[in-house]
């Protein structure tokens, strides 16, 4: 595979941070809180603690620390469903919509720039081979 591909992942790392970090500092958030945020809105159907935990490798006490300050700051809402206290659900709350817009607005703007002057059909097969890519990851996570 190309080395320069390899090379990036950590640059890419370092420059979505760049793009999201001015927007956790503007609302007050950490980032860890920032991520859990977009994480719940670009996810709709992975809404547990559970679930951040196991798709994002994120460790549970730092999901449980952004889920309490998200809570304190009423951004979000965290509950259990009856009888079942292993299972917490985690829903934003309406007044986290405009920390949201702005995260997915820089998410947006850092995948523009990314994808600048590759076209539609380059982009689709990029897609394709990212998909093959991690079914074969998650294949050899489970071994």
């Amino acid at each position: 595979m190309c080395q320069t591909f390899w090379e990036n992942i950590l640059l890419f790392k370092k420059l979505y941070d760049e793009t999201l970090d001015p927007v956790a500092l503007d609302s007050g958030l950490t980032r860890m809180e920032l991520d859990l945020l977009l994480f719940l809105h670009n996810n709709p159907e992975y809404n547990t603690a559970a679930d951040a935990v196991r798709l994002r490798r994120w460790t549970k006490s730092h999901v449980s620390a952004a889920v309490h300050g998200l809570e304190r700051k009423g951004l979000l809402s965290a509950s259990h469903p009856p009888g079942n206290r292993k299972i917490l659900r985690l829903n934003p709350l309406p007044a986290a919509g405009g920390i949201i817009r702005q995260g997915t607005a820089a998410q947006g703007r850092f995948v523009d720039a990314l994808t600048q002057g590759i076209p539609p059909e380059e982009l689709a097969l990029v897609e394709q081979a990212v998909q093959k890519i991690t079914r074969n990851i998650r294949k050899l996570d489970k071994k």
